[in-house]
């Protein structure tokens, strides 16, 4: 089975940085560009893992973390905001919204995939 990994990103670069190297790696990536497409996304495919930034246009990264948390069959996904918050007090209150872990953009392309794939099953993970 293909691990999904749903990239909840607005910035286009970043998008198809993130995708290129996650299929890079043989992972299924799904792409929203605002938090309401990636609430469904999330709903209908139940990805395995779930990279969010947190400066979105309408509804904001933390109020997507705290969403998904609410709901039962999303609750336990892992969310790992990436993102380009990094003043004193950002990374706690992301994990306080409900994000399993913080990766500082700009992300560094030759450590990202182990970053990521801490959040991963070992049967999950591709390198």
């Amino acid at each position: 089975m293909t691990t999904k990994i749903l990239v909840i990103e607005d910035n286009e670069k970043n998008i198809y940085l993130l995708t290129f190297i996650l299929e890079k790696h043989g992972y299924l990536v799904l792409q929203a560009r605002d938090g309401e497409r990636g609430i469904t996304l999330a709903y209908e495919h139940k990805p395995d893992l779930i990279l969010l930034d947190i400066q979105l246009p309408g509804m904001d990264g933390y109020a997507i973390a705290r969403k998904l948390r609410e709901n039962g069959d999303l609750g336990q996904i892992p969310i790992v905001a990436v993102t380009s918050y990094a003043m004193t007090g950002d990374r706690e209150r992301i994990l306080n919204a409900g994000c399993s872990g913080y990766i500082e953009k700009p992300i560094d392309p030759e450590t990202f995939i182990a970053e990521i794939e801490t959040y991963l099953p070992l049967s999950q993970r591709r390198t």
